[in-house]
């Protein structure tokens, strides 16, 4: 699961595999694994006010009111996109997931 600032915050989209497109944290996790083929969970956080170079200071901000209630809603929705990817398959789950609003 990961941050997403192209997406609305509290959408969640499942994706496999894909760039990293300058985030940390996949760079992160492509560099553990050795490969940026893995399956991604996508939180939106929407995009930060001023454009994508405040992206570093939006991601660790301190959320708020409803977004802040759209993010704990969507970490329970990632958490069955999880459940659902295992149970089912990457293909299953991007199906019924990335229908979703």
């Amino acid at each position: 699961m990961h941050d997403e600032l192209d997406l609305e915050p509290g959408v969640v989209k499942v994706k496999a595999g894909g760039g990293l497109a300058g985030h940390n944290g996949l760079r992160s996790i492509s560099e553990h694994l050795g490969t940026s083929d893995f399956t991604r969970v996508r939180i939106g956080i929407g995009k930060p006010p001023g454009g994508a170079e405040k992206g570093a200071d939006w991601v660790l901000s301190r959320v708020s009111g409803k977004t802040r209630a759209l993010l704990e809603e969507s970490v329970v929705t990632a958490a069955d996109a999880v459940e659902a990817i295992v149970n089912s398959g990457v293909d299953a789950a991007m199906a019924e997931f990335n229908a979703r609003r």
